[in-house]
């Protein structure tokens, strides 16, 4: 059986995340109602949503950003 480590180890260091929100694509109205589900999330309070809404965005089916 071996020994229980007796000493604090180094810490793990996460990337900083520096990436903008995307912002939607001119005349595509999937970018924009997500765009505008959104901006209603983040005014409501509701960041899981927002997150929610960036991450759809960013997946968008026609493949634009």
């Amino acid at each position: 059986m071996t020994e229980p480590t007796r000493f604090s180890t180094t810490p793990i260091e996460l990337p900083l995340r520096l990436h903008l929100e995307p912002t939607p694509v001119e005349g595509c109205a999937g970018c924009a109602e997500l765009a505008n589900v959104r901006d209603r999330a983040r005014a409501g309070g509701d960041l899981t949503t927002v997150s929610d809404c960036n991450v759809h965005m960013r997946r968008h089916p026609e493949g634009h950003e």
